[in-house]
């Protein structure tokens, strides 16, 4: 029997967060009332590593696959990771003063978040189907807890419970399918599946495996019918787990799609091509629909995000490289606007007030008209009101359908995007036509405004210059 060392160099990123993670957990255990400060300086320093390792090994023009052929280093994996690494940088900043106001700085958030990080990077790098189960687990196991913060707050509690009960639900259903597939082709590594599929034909084994797929990860992207944990996981967790989970995870969901559905179960894309437009269609009309009637902001950003599931999925399910691009630059955008909105949560509250209600944004204007305005723009972005980079996301997916041929998909899309307008638009009409009796002055660090006003700027500017990031999308799966 012989045993043959792999090769650690393409995975020096993971090496690198993991052993930074172990010393992060020393330094929350003896950090004692500094742990909180520490541990936030710890996790950005680990981010700003991690990012410079996997950048100056970026080549577009190779892959390495190493460990038994369970890991892969490709232009997808280092493009997601390094958007990974950029989102969660910003979710910490943004988390600080949240964390620190409430009592909640003691270091386990950024534990949690930094490990959470390291399930991501193993499924945008995953080339086997258990590795893609362990990176999903590692991941989801790190937001169960995350969820739970809060552990004396009645709503945190319920929707912990729910999140974890209906995640190992989707779990069990997505290696359940992944049995099925084993079953067929006889191996779990990502190209044997993909060659093995070409030869197996049509068996119902194999269709009855890319179901299960499809309905697991439907349940882990809160696609429409397998929704319903997503709005009170948003509205029942702190402000700031809310914004790390609706933000960096979708990108790590995007790897997790292109790793079982493109990239193994190609050669049966027309199996999941019609169940995906299922799912998409009804994750727009539910989520833009039963948005419109929520008074909670996190509630209606969780539709929303339900809503842009759908979108996302359309990418997905043309099937080709210019959808894919297309979902890609999607996902990425989503990713940063889901960022500043939830952070424009964080920047209204305080101590002992959540600004999570549709009524606390009334009168921003008044109390600052330059976040009102940031917020603006998100909200547009958000909408796809052009010149925003959410126009130029939308238009890059309705495009790629309809050069697949479907335009009646692609009308019910643009319709969906109409009807969603309403309710992100309501939101600008409080911050601009509606008083408020709320006088506090807001005050936030510098760095939190300034990495606000770049996060809300930056949907400006990739809106009317979208072609270097789209371009970068093509160059990866075009």
């Amino acid at each position: 029997m012989s045993f043959d060392i792999p090769d650690f160099l393409p995975a020096l990123p993971e090496i690198a967060v993991l052993g930074m993670g172990c010393v992060l957990l020393l330094a929350v255990a003896y950090g004692g009332r500094q742990s909180g400060k520490i541990a936030y300086w710890i996790t950005q320093l680990t981010l700003v590593i991690a990012a410079l390792l996997t950048f100056y090994s970026l080549d577009y023009s190779s892959q390495s696959v190493t460990f038994n052929g369970s890991y892969i280093k490709d232009s997808l994996s280092d493009t997601l990771k390094l958007f990974i690494y950029i989102i969660v940088f910003g979710v910490f900043l943004y988390s600080r003063d949240y964390l620190q106001a409430r009592a909640l700085d003691k270091g386990e958030f950024y534990v949690l978040g930094l490990f959470g990080v390291l399930g991501m990077m193993v499924i945008a790098s995953a080339h086997h189907f258990l590795t893609l189960y362990l990176g999903l687990e590692l991941l989801s196991l790190n937001q169960y807890a995350m969820v739970a913060l809060l552990r004396n707050n009645r709503w945190a509690s319920e929707a912990a419970m729910k999140y974890f009960v209906l995640g190992a639900l989707a779990s069990g259903m997505l290696l359940y399918g992944m049995s099925m597939i084993y079953g067929v082709t006889g191996d779990l590594h990502v190209a044997a599946v993909a060659e093995g599929i070409g030869g197996s034909g049509n068996s119902q084994v194999l269709v009855f495996g890319v179901v299960f797929i499809v309905v697991g990860l439907a349940f882990k992207l809160g696609a429409v019918p397998f929704h319903m944990w997503l709005p009170d996981v948003y509205h029942g967790a702190p402000t700031a787990v809310t914004l790390y989970i609706g933000t960096a995870p979708k990108i790590a969901a995007f790897a997790l799609l292109m790793r079982l559905l493109v990239e193994a179960l190609g050669e049966v894309q027309p199996h999941w091509q019609d169940m995906l437009i299922v799912l998409s269609v009804l994750s727009m009309a539910i989520g833009n629909v039963v948005a419109i009637a929520q008074t909670n902001l996190k509630r209606m950003l969780a539709y929303s995000t339900i809503a842009h599931v759908g979108f996302l999925l359309l990418g997905i399910l043309t099937g080709t490289g210019v959808g894919y691009a297309a979902a890609m630059f999607y996902i990425i955008v989503y990713a940063l606007m889901s960022l500043g909105s939830f952070g424009m949560i964080i920047f209204l509250s305080r101590s002992d007030f959540e600004a999570d209600r549709l009524e606390d944004f009334k009168g921003l204007n008044e109390r600052s008209p330059w976040f009102a305005f940031m917020m603006l723009i998100l909200m547009f972005s958000l909408a796809g009101v052009p010149p925003t980079v959410g126009f130029y996301a939308k238009w890059a997916v309705i495009m790629a359908i309809i050069d697949k041929g479907l335009i009646w998909l692609a009308v019910v899309a643009v319709l969906f995007s109409v009807i969603g307008a309403f309710y992100y638009l309501r939101v600008i009409k409080f911050m601009y036509f509606d008083s408020s009796a709320e006088k506090i002055s807001l005050s936030e660090r510098a760095d939190f405004r300034w990495c606000m006003s770049a996060n809300g700027l930056a949907m400006l500017g990739l809106g009317i210059f979208p072609g270097a990031l789209m371009g970068l999308c093509v160059a990866v799966l075009g």
